[in-house]
């Protein structure tokens, strides 16, 4: 590494935020060492909300599944705001009080406050997870939030309030949902809707599944249910949206989807989708234009190393090695280790995880929210793992697997993923029931801080501690005649000897959205030379922009030279 990470951790200077006020402005200057990441309290961050699962005697299924969790700027503020999933009413459970989803409002200066009543967001069925995408295109983020029941689509009204157009909309998609990608598959300019459906299950349906000696009732593997078909949801460009599941191929394939990605796997300018199932094959969607063609046994990455199929979770799609390919990443269930889908640029795949070390460290742990980011700015992908087992009676059947698992990080060296989990504070001995994770810079001072949520308890928020030692450069891409989230964009960017190429895709980790901006790190660079946007279809315009600033964020519209 340069700069001032030829030692690990080690801090050569204070914060510099470029403007922003953060935690590390409040509680005064850090010492020369620091771990990459501090867990900050509620008492600090004014993030009282707590998940509730509704476990009861029954181990309905759902009550382990969720919930997620996604960064966003609903006011447009330039700040990111937080959004908690909660679980609630259903037929098998109705708490009373009612439970509520949570809207955590930035207030600048590292505090949060709640306004989810204000904002009419509070849902109240079982909720699973949340999907953020602008999908008219109007400047605001909306809520796509998925549920075991029926999902809601909630259209930011740009006044600090939301609308249930759920109905209007077309977006109910009954059942059990998962995860949910805003990605747009035509390259109409408009987000379309990916929907994850898990198996088939209700009240009637649940299983009595039972192990030990002692025969307690337990969670059930779920190869016990039917797998069910995914929903696609194409936008029409009028606020309604139409199911082309059966018609463009996707629907066929019957899975039961826990994560999904959207990136061009084959550089070809049309968004792909890889969908993690669990007990069932992996689906790797390929775009072809007017249809998908299901290739995942193909391409490498639908099965383990046995030929068996795992139980895939969190997913991600990112260039790791800088080779000008996205490449794959699926976490499993324990004894089934993670894989790293490296691409071979033939619309194939071959997993890497053992030489990256990434096999070992997750043979006895089980996956969930995950994600590639640059959490040093070094200008390299690193690697962020949120784990914890399904099973709560899993300690007593298996030994050496826990049921709360600490969280994994790996730094990219430039030439390999190490496992630098040991080495980066006390937060990575936590044991938690991790579940949704979503990247964030919520005090806006160029690093990447990142949100846990955990079952049935109150949701992490860690603050990077050292990203902002390196220099960096924000970047909101705003879409003109693309599709507005820019989702698809390749940014290329060089500063000196450095030149990288980051790929905005869509969706990924576990039910959960990451902030929509793209950080690129510079290392102790001090000025960046040029970036290079190569926007979605339908423009497919390469733009370049220089004479640009560092250390702070900026605006980028597509076929504007001025950035903002």
């Amino acid at each position: 590494m340069n700069g001032c990470f030829t030692r690990r951790h080690f801090l050569c200077g204070l914060v510099g935020t470029a403007g922003a006020l953060g935690l590390h402005q409040i509680a005064g200057a850090l010492p020369a060492f620091a771990y990459p990441f501090e867990e900050v309290p509620p008492t600090v961050s004014g993030i009282t909300w707590k998940h509730t699962a509704g476990k009861s005697l029954e181990k309905y299924l759902p009550e382990t599944t969720g919930p997620g969790c996604a960064f966003l700027d609903y006011d447009k503020d330039g700040w990111m705001d937080i959004y908690l999933v909660n679980s609630g009413k259903c037929d098998f459970y109705s708490p009373n009080p009612p439970l509520r989803n949570g809207l955590y409002r930035n207030n600048r200066n590292g505090t949060f406050s709640d306004v989810t009543g204000k904002a009419g967001v509070a849902a109240g069925g079982y909720g699973q997870g949340v999907a953020v995408g602008d999908y008219d295109g109007d400047g605001f983020p909306d809520l796509y939030v998925t549920q075991y029941g029926h999902n809601i689509l909630y259209h930011n009204n740009g006044d600090g309030t939301f609308t249930d157009v759920t109905e209007k909309a077309g977006l109910a998609a009954p059942g059990w949902s998962s995860s949910a990608v805003w990605f747009d598959y035509d390259n109409d300019g408009r987000l379309d809707l990916f929907v994850c459906q898990f198996v088939e299950f209700s009240k009637e349906k649940s299983k009595d599944c039972r192990s030990g000696e002692d025969a307690k009732r337990g969670y059930c593997i779920p190869h016990l249910y039917k797998p069910t078909a995914s929903w696609l949801f194409h936008n029409n460009g009028d606020g309604t949206f139409t199911d082309v599941g059966k018609q463009v191929g996707i629907a066929g394939p019957r899975g039961k989807a826990w994560g999904a990605v959207a990136a061009d796997f084959n550089n070809d300018g049309r968004m792909d989708l890889f969908v993690a199932n669990d007990t069932v094959r992996n689906f790797l969607f390929m775009n072809r234009g007017n249809r998908f063609d299901e290739i995942g046994e193909q391409a490498g990455v639908a099965y383990g190393a046995d030929g068996r199929p795992r139980s895939g979770m969190g997913v991600d799609a990112a260039d790791f090695n800088q080779d000008g390919w996205v490449d794959l990443f699926v976490a499993n269930i324990d004894h089934e280790m993670y894989s790293l889908y490296q691409n071979n640029h033939d619309e194939t795949f071959d997993d890497v995880a053992l030489q990256h070390g990434i096999g070992q460290a997750t043979r006895l742990m089980s996956g969930w929210g995950l994600k590639f980011f640059d959490y040093d700015n070094d200008g390299n992908l690193d690697l962020f793992l949120a784990n914890g087992n399904p099973d709560d009676l899993i300690e007593s059947l298996h030994p050496g697997v826990s049921y709360r698992e600490p969280a994994l990080l790996f730094h990219n060296t430039g030439t390999r993923l190490e496992n630098i989990s040991a080495t980066s504070g006390p937060f990575f001995s936590k044991p938690l029931s991790a579940r949704g994770m979503a990247i964030g810079d919520f005090d806006n001072d160029g690093a990447s801080d990142v949100l846990i949520s955990v079952n049935d308890d109150n949701p992490v928020l860690l603050r990077n501690t050292i990203g902002a030692q390196n220099h960096w450069l924000g970047i909101t891409l705003v879409g003109r005649k693309s599709n507005p989230d820019g989702v698809g964009a390749r940014i290329t960017y060089q500063s000196g000897d450095l030149i990288r190429t980051l790929t905005k895709v869509g969706g990924g980790s576990y039910l959960s959205s990451h902030d929509p901006r793209v950080l690129l790190g510079l290392s102790n660079r001090q000025r960046i030379d040029w970036v290079e946007i190569r926007w979605p279809k339908p423009s497919g315009l390469v733009q370049r922009v220089t004479n640009l600033p560092i250390d702070r964020y900026i605006t980028i519209v597509e076929g504007e030279q001025k950035w903002k």
